[in-house]
């Protein structure tokens, strides 16, 4: 498994369907999320309208505490009259957010901002500001150059991105598998398929996170929701006959 914690992102290989894998991914906007839901403003006096404020305030993520209740409503405060970019880490209260220089709105001299905003438990399903990250997944596959392959084309294909294994060259990144394929069409358009790609059982999954939650965590929720459905519906076959 590679992990890239800088930008929160995790990339494995594994020997799964797609259909399963696809399922796990389309699940990931059932893990529930914190996020904002509704905006109060008692006073703007910045350029941007008070729906457009509330919009982007509604998509800053904010940090998740264990795993708080659906029930509970956090609220979080915003006062500045201080002139110039008025930044996500101006909201204090019940939560923290993720990222601290979002930009909400920009104030001049003189001009004022005061709102409170509340967020609550949701899923991504219900709505894009409660999804915790992405899931992408494509097949693993075997590339194979032709001898008199132009080196042009073996030059397209990150060698980094690259290990060799029992003579066949397996792609292990997500934008090189792209790339291989980039190089397969321009070998085409050369008049020969210099490059040969087969695509293999294992998948290449890569999930990325928005910062509520860590990629690992994502993957792991997600799995734990689409269990806990099939246990409903086979509850409910079972009932039914």
């Amino acid at each position: 498994m590679k992990q890239d914690k800088k930008t929160n992102q995790i990339s494995f290989t594994i020997n799964v369907s797609e259909s399963l894998a696809n399922a796990i991914r389309r699940y990931v906007n059932h893990v529930p999320v914190v996020a904002f839901d509704e905006v109060e403003i008692s006073k703007n006096d910045s350029p941007l309208y008070d729906e457009t404020i509330a919009h982007r305030i509604g998509l800053i993520p904010l940090k998740m505490k264990g795993s708080p209740s659906e029930s509970k409503e956090f609220e979080l405060k915003l006062k500045t009259d201080k002139e110039g970019y008025v930044y996500s880490e101006l909201l204090k209260g019940d939560l923290e957010v993720v990222y601290d220089k979002i930009p909400i709105t920009f104030l001049s001299k003189n001009q004022e901002l005061e709102l409170v905003a509340f967020a609550k438990v949701g899923r991504g399903f219900e709505h894009a500001k409660f999804s915790p990250g992405l899931m992408f997944y494509r097949n693993l596959v075997e590339l194979k150059f032709e001898k008199d392959c132009p080196q042009e084309l073996v030059d397209l294909v990150p060698k980094k991105f690259v290990k060799s294994e029992s003579g066949k060259i397996i792609v292990e990144d997500l934008f090189a598998c792209d790339v291989a394929e980039a190089a397969l069409e321009a070998g085409k358009n050369k008049g020969k398929e210099y490059v040969k790609i087969n695509k293999t059982d294992e998948l290449l999954i890569s999930i990325e996170a928005f910062g509520q939650m860590n990629s690992e965590e994502i993957f792991k929720k997600s799995i734990e929701e689409l269990k806990e459905d099939l246990a409903q519906t086979v509850k409910k076959i079972e009932k039914a006959d």
